[in-house]
């Protein structure tokens, strides 16, 4: 159970704004429901068309995504379009008394809204990313290199989420973003990344050993599951069971929401991925039913 604090409490059961505003002037879209979170934020402007006086908001997500986007509805109304583009995520969450680490990508969706929503009213680009993997989001002004091509989000977009909340972890940076939290393919760039914006030696990327014996190798395989994998499932209600490991051979099981999940072929390869990163090179990780 998330320890939600009762202001989030009370935006979840009676949030603000709901719905939508027919002659709306702006209006926002991001996620899908293919990533299991999805929001769409309307914006009335003033005579002037310069000032937000109403804001609606239509979601598809958890809690925290519900008082997420009720909170920001409140936050702009009033607020100038370049007042409202400064509205960070943190300003989000601050405004709700804070969420759960593992929900905080609740918050930076709602801001991502609210920038594709003005930046759409105001004719600017918003880059739309072409890989085959991307679910639908969309970044405004984040051009750059795509860094997770499963969420289709770039490194500079990333950078500012690192610079903006001081993450010093991959598995934060997935927790405010999902970048990293399917393939895994991402998450030695994400690494990269931290160490660039935050200067932390102690967050460049771990390396795996030259030489293992054989317990060796299991007692790192075991660490890299608790340490870098499990906190990445339990972020979205799953889990997984180490169940054998044959060699080069790494058998595990998923649990919880993980269990039957139809991504459970790319969070396999997540984890061999990962293994083969940190442990050895010939890794091959078989899911089984257990």
């Amino acid at each position: 159970m998330w320890d939600y604090t009762p202001t989030v409490k009370d935006h979840f059961l009676n949030p603000r704004n709901v719905g939508d505003i027919a002659d709306a002037d702006a209006i926002g879209e991001v996620g899908s429901l293919a990533c299991g979170d999805a929001l769409k934020l309307y914006l009335k402007l003033d005579e002037n068309k310069d000032k937000i006086v109403d804001a609606k908001f239509q979601t598809f997500g958890c809690a925290s995504a519900i008082a997420s986007s009720s909170a920001l509805t409140e936050i702009v109304k009033g607020k100038t379009l370049d007042e409202a583009l400064a509205v960070s995520n943190k300003d989000i969450a601050d405004f709700l008394g804070g969420l759960p680490e593992e929900k905080m990508h609740c918050s930076v969706m709602g801001q991502e809204a609210l920038e594709v929503a003005i930046f759409k009213y105001r004719g600017m680009d918003i880059p739309q990313h072409d890989s085959e993997h991307d679910q639908g989001h969309a970044y405004p002004d984040y051009e750059g290199e795509i860094v997770c091509k499963c969420f289709g989000i770039t490194d500079t977009f990333l950078k500012k989420v690192i610079e903006t909340n001081r993450l010093t972890t991959v598995e934060q940076v997935t927790h405010f973003t999902k970048a990293g939290g399917a393939c895994g393919g991402c998450l030695p760039k994400i690494k990269e990344l931290i160490a660039e914006v935050l200067g932390d030696p102690a967050s460049q990327p771990r390396k795996r050993p030259e030489k293992l014996s054989n317990m060796k190798k299991m007692q790192l395989i075991q660490e890299v599951l608790e340490r870098d994998i499990r906190p990445l499932l339990w972020a979205d209600g799953g889990d997984l069971e180490l169940i054998d490991i044959d060699g080069p051979n790494v058998q595990v099981a998923f649990r919880k929401a993980c269990a039957g999940c139809a991504s459970s072929g790319n969070t396999a390869r997540m984890v061999q991925v990962k293994l083969r990163e940190l442990v050895a090179e010939d890794i091959v990780v078989e899911e089984v039913s257990r």
